[in-house]
């Protein structure tokens, strides 16, 4: 029993820890009769999560050591049983204030691979320093500081720089870190009050508060029901199994149909989302408090795979697993959260051994890279530079999707010596080729990848029951790129689908629809189910402040306004409803907040252009370029602004900056051929259409312009260049 003892008073010393909260809810009560439980707990990386910095929590080394990166520098150290870190740059990159500034480490935060710091800044924020201690072995290449951006000189003028908000724990990192955590975001002091339940991630958590059910078992209750969890959709009752007859290749559930609701929960950490609340309830519906990023560019690649680190929603949504009723404990212990078993064994639980665990299939030798099932059907990329996660959507390799697409595949991962074309070939003989897509999922992939597909196509897409609802509200996502309006009979049938992706996204891209039947056709989602719909209906329709939806979209921008996208989202509410003014003070606030945030100069601006007020539109882009002067919006928008001015000069430079900046923006490059134009300078504009041809794909637009202007200035073998290019674009 003295291992749990230990353990128990543990848990109680980091709860009073947590001294903000009055009344935190514990998780002491569960583990004194689930003592099991907790062991196994204490093993996960739940349990690591977050910790007082102490000497039994801290990797990292702070022996007086001195770490340089870039024009960055550090110097960890401890004295007195605390640790710090003093932070110091070069005078190219030195941080407006002190030359060195001296912060004591409070937190560590996470242990494995890297372990991170929290220290304190101000107004209750806790950032996190940049450096963090690599805790992978040495023959793995860690026991090392580590930068958190180790390829990159970070300035104190990059949205990145540990400073800034994106880099704040309170409101990017906190609510998956600790039990019952609250971010207590004032708007009006732009300061942090965050407390919590229990600094890791423990019992709370997942299963919510069981007061009650603990209460009932203190005092023995007569009353079994008091006492069930049956009611808790975190404690599964399957009444079925999986099962797999010796001829069959992969197991089917046997029984009542499951109830993975409790993955609801598992989602809110592990997945990229918008939070619309202030904190994590367990058991409550996972679009009831966040709103998921669909699976699009820039995080995943055309065919589905995670490209920017997005956890694991995303892709597992999209997985054949998902749709056969796997959850997450199938494959996951469900305290330790660790593999259930090593190896292939792992996916031998359901699919049968006489079948994949060969030669025929593996093609590879036991113990070699690609003789693993998740080698093949679940690539790891690496983030941060040490951390590798695995991609859940459980796909097929298919290398001449890379060739079509630019997405990675399994086999050049390894191999890349070799292209997908040589991938394929091996593919071809030993299985006799890829296995074929449905033509609506090939269709999906090439809008992803940028190509050109007709409005019926797209639609199809989104109509076909047989592709993963996500990947359907991911496609409704996507039709501007094919509509400019919709139809208004077949829209109706995603705004009343009993898919609440498909809704979410339906109401999102709302604005599609005819402006004289958008708000009939939006109107029920007010009142939908689920937050994040209702949100998403109230931000496209602008609609009444005294609804219900509409005062959750508010809060919701609130929650997140630690960060300049939060005003400004509340600023464009503002602008909705006419209310210009609280719009601009909005507006100021996020750029007090976040400076390198480069779109809330851009709409001050255009405020103060609409007002009449020109002279604080212009400083208003020139501040914004002293802060974002690779900000290509802004320079385009100083260009805009000076020839509304007539100074068509000086708007040359603007616009010409913001066509190098911003290449594939098609609107920056025909106003910047525009304008050399009407300065007299189409020779070069011409000579600029071509330099930028040969590098990038021939839009239209810009074909149509060129072709005028080389019929302008009788330049015959432009004209000739330009019309055959045109003709090859059909």
């Amino acid at each position: 029993m003295l291992r749990f003892s230990i353990l128990i008073m543990l848990i109680l010393s980091l709860e009073l820890s947590a001294s903000e909260k009055a009344q935190p809810k514990s998780n002491t009560s569960c583990i004194s009769c689930h003592q099991q439980e907790a062991g196994h707990w204490q093993q996960s990386d739940h349990a690591k999560a977050m910790a007082i910095a102490t000497e039994a929590n801290v990797l990292g080394d702070f022996s007086s050591v001195d770490i340089q990166h870039y024009g960055q520098r550090a110097h960890f150290y401890h004295k007195s049983g605390k640790y710090f870190a003093d932070i110091s740059y070069d005078k190219t990159e030195k941080q407006p204030g002190k030359a060195k500034q001296s912060f004591e480490v409070k937190y560590s935060f996470g242990h494995y691979p890297l372990q991170q710091y929290l220290v304190e800044t101000g107004k209750g924020k806790l950032q996190v320093l940049p450096f963090a201690w690599d805790s992978r072995p040495k023959t793995e290449g860690g026991q090392r500081w580590y930068h958190n951006y180790q390829n990159e000189a970070i300035a104190p003028n990059d949205r990145l720089h540990w400073r800034q908000p994106l880099q704040n724990w309170n409101g990017m990192c906190a609510d998956c870190h600790s039990d019952g955590l609250k971010r207590h975001f004032s708007l009006s002091e732009q300061s942090f009050d965050t407390q919590w339940d229990n600094i890791n991630v423990g019992c709370l958590s997942c299963h919510g508060d069981m007061s009650a059910h603990s209460q009932a078992q203190t005092i023995k209750s007569n009353n079994p029901s008091q006492l069930s969890l049956n009611t808790n959709p975190m404690h599964r009752d399957d009444k079925g199994v999986w099962k797999r007859k010796v001829e069959e290749k992969v197991a089917t559930w046997h029984g009542e149909p499951r109830d993975n609701r409790f993955m609801e929960t598992c989602f809110a950490c592990h997945s990229l989302r918008s939070p619309l609340t202030d904190g994590i309830e367990a058991q409550e519906p996972f679009l009831d408090q966040f709103s998921p990023r669909f699976i699009n560019a820039p995080s995943y690649y055309p065919d589905g795979q995670i490209k920017e680190e997005v956890y694991v929603y995303g892709s597992f949504m999209q997985s054949k697993m998902q749709a056969a009723g796997v959850n997450c404990l199938d494959c996951h212990d469900s305290h330790t959260m660790k593999l259930k078993a090593e190896g292939n064994n792992l996916c031998l639980q359901c699919h049968s051994p006489a079948h994949f665990n060969t030669k025929e299939h593996l093609h590879h030798k036991a113990g070699t890279a690609g003789s693993l099932c998740v080698d093949c059907h679940m690539p790891q990329t690496r983030y941060m530079g040490v951390d590798d996660r695995r991609d859940h959507s459980f796909s097929i390799p298919r290398p001449t999707l890379s060739e079509q697409t630019g997405s990675p595949n399994a086999c050049n991962r390894c191999h890349q010596d070799k292209d997908p074309n040589w991938a394929a070939a091996q593919l071809k003989d030993w299985f006799g080729g890829e296995k074929q897509l449905a033509s609506n999922q090939l269709a999906l992939i090439s809008l992803r990848a940028g190509e050109a597909i007709s409005p019926i196509a797209h639609r199809k897409i989104i109509d076909d029951a047989s592709i993963a609802a996500i990947k359907r509200a991911s496609a409704i996502e996507l039709l501007p790129m094919t509509h400019e309006t919709v139809n208004v009979n077949w829209y109706q049938s995603q705004l009343t689908s009993s898919e609440p992706l498909i809704r979410l996204a339906a109401a999102e891209q709302g604005y599609l629809l005819p402006d004289n039947i958008r708000a009939q056709a939006l109107s029920p989602l007010l009142n939908d189910p689920l937050r994040s719909v209702r949100i998403a209906a109230a931000r496209t329709l602008s609609a009444d402040t005294k609804l219900k939806a509409t005062q959750e979209l508010t809060f919701s921008n609130e929650v997140s306004s630690w960060r300049g996208e939060g005003r400004l989202n509340l600023a464009l509410q503002h602008l909705a409803l006419g209310q210009w003014e609280k719009a601009e003070t909005q507006l100021i606030a996020s750029i007090a907040t976040d400076p390198y945030f480069d779109p809330s100069y851009i709409n001050l601006a255009d405020i103060y252009r609409a007002s009449g007020q020109t002279s604080k539109a212009s400083n208003t882009f020139k501040e914004g370029l002293l802060h974002n002067p690779n900000s290509s919006g802004l320079h385009y928008g100083l260009g805009l602004h000076l020839i509304r001015a007539k100074d068509y000069l000086a708007a040359e430079k603007y616009l010409e900056n913001a066509a190098t900046l911003a290449p594939q923006n098609v609107q920056y490059q025909y106003v910047y051929l525009v304008a050399l134009d009407h300065n007299g300078k189409t020779t070069d504009a011409l000579d600029y259409l071509k330099r930028y041809l040969s590098n990038y794909s021939a839009h239209p637009q810009l074909i149509d312009t060129g072709i005028s202007f080389a019929r302008k200035q009788g330049h015959l073998s432009m004209l000739n260049y330009l019309q055959q290019l045109k003709r090859s674009k059909g």
